[in-house]
This record gives C-alpha cells, structure tokens and sequence, in this order.
C-alpha cells in the first residue's frame, strides 16, 4: 500500500479545498511588472502648476545671478539686440567684434560706415543687408532724438513706441533695448520663452507676445534687476535642458513639467 494513503481514503478533487499555486516563475515574472505612469504625469504625480514666481525661483536657484547682456555698453547692446534676430549669439558676437576692430563704438561712427563695409562687418549673423540697414534706421532715429544719451533717457513707455515705429524692429528687439540699455522696467520674451512656457502647459499656445510679457510683469518684483535675471535664467535653461531637442536629465524643472521624461525613461 503506498505511503501516506490510508484504506479506503478519498482524494479531494483538484482546484478544491485549496488554491492551485501558478509556478513561482510566473508569479516573480509578474511581481516585477511595473504600471507605467499615467500620461502627462511625471514619475506618476501630477506636475505642480508653476506661476511666475514660482518658475523663476527654481531657475535662480539653479542658475543664479547671471551677467546679461553680454556687450559692453548702452550701444552694443542696441547692435545686438538688431542683429540677435534669427541667429545664434556666437554669430552676434562675431559681428561685434568686427565692429569693433573697425573702431566702431558709436552711432555717429556706425553711420558714417560707407553701405557695403557696414555690410560686411555684421554678415556673420545672417540676413545682413537686412540688418544693417535697420541699423542705419534705428542710429539714424537716435541722432535725429538728440543724440543716445537723449535717446535711452526717454520714459520708457515712449522709448518702447519710438523704437516699434522703426522697420525691422519689433516687441522683442525694441524690449531688449528698453530694459538693457535703457534700464527699463520691461519683460523680454523670446523663442527660448515660449518653448518653456509651451512644454510646462501655462497658456494655451500662440498667445501674443504682449499678453506673454504681461504674464510675467503680474507674478515677478518689478524691479528692473528681476527682469534682467529672470530673461538671462530662461535663456541659459533652453541653452542646457529645454532646447528644440529636449534633455530632461537633471532639469530643474521637471516635478512642474508635463514634458519631462518619465520613471520609464520615455
């Protein structure tokens, strides 16, 4: 008689009387499975809405005080708000310091430049016929205001109206002067600007370039300090993380951001 059965003992039928243990294979198999995320969530919370404040305060702690504008002086920083229109910066800065060798440090010695040597001192950022005759446009308004001087000195306000008035300028190029030059108390939006502001969600997307500035002059100190900082974090964050390509590594944005890469590394 074999072991452990006694006479005449009933076997309980299978699946009865006790669960049917799945091979342990299978059950670490599914242990190890993890949910992914639900979309639009980074590492499964809900990303916190960020006002302006709020986005400038987590920009600054990571970036700091930043020195910008990058030129030296009231009237580079108007060359290079005009010529920083649809190129890189390094370009910007080769042009600057062709124009410097040129010995070129006023509107007076701008305008004095004959057409084609104007031209080609400032070919590096592109488009440059383009660019410098808005040059000779804006240091031409400049010298018929009384000179630069007289010219960043106005109210801001009208600063901003005058400069607008002149072909080839428009919000961002005039704002950059106002604030930079002039030290005024205006928000520069630009292309890094909108890209952050599209992937964090704040806005519903191809808001004007005024409302977008007003957005920010509502939630920050208005102080012209503020301003300058927070356009400079801004940039030197899409330069490191929120370029056309993002890198969402280290971003310090990322607990607020719907566009961050997720726990599955997506």
């Amino acid at each position: 008689m074999p072991v452990g059965h006694a006479s005449g003992a009933r076997r309980a039928p299978a699946g009865r009387g006790r669960r049917q243990q799945r091979p342990r294979r299978q059950q670490r198999r599914r242990r190890g499975r993890r949910r992914p995320p639900p979309r639009g969530r980074v590492h499964g919370r809900a990303p916190r809405r960020l006002g302006p404040l709020g986005l400038y305060r987590l920009l600054l702690a990571e970036y700091g005080e930043l020195d910008w504008w990058p030129a030296e002086g009231p009237f580079e920083v108007m060359v290079g708000a005009v010529l920083a229109q649809r190129t890189a910066w390094a370009n910007v800065e080769r042009a600057l310091r062709s124009l410097r060798g040129a010995g070129v440090a006023s509107p007076g010695e701008l305008l004095a430049l004959p057409t084609a040597r104007l031209e080609a001192l400032v070919r590096p950022t592109g488009t440059y016929k383009q660019k410098a005759a808005g040059l000779r446009a804006l240091f031409g308004e400049v010298e018929s205001g009384g000179g630069l001087d007289a010219f960043l000195a106005l109210p801001p306000d009208e600063l901003r109206r005058r400069l607008l008035a002149i072909r080839g300028i428009g919000p961002e190029t005039a704002d950059s002067i106002v604030l930079y030059a002039a030290g005024g108390p205006v928000f520069v939006v630009d292309a890094y600007t909108r890209r952050l502001l599209g992937r964090l969600g704040i806005g519903a997307g191809g808001e004007g370039y005024d409302r977008v500035a007003a957005w920010f002059v509502r939630g920050l100190p208005g102080d012209v300090g503020t301003y300058r900082n927070a356009h400079a974090v801004i940039v030197e964050h899409g330069k490191r993380h929120c370029r056309a390509v993002p890198r969402c590594g280290g971003c310090p944005l990322a607990g607020a951001c719907p566009s961050a890469a997720v726990e599955s590394g997506g």
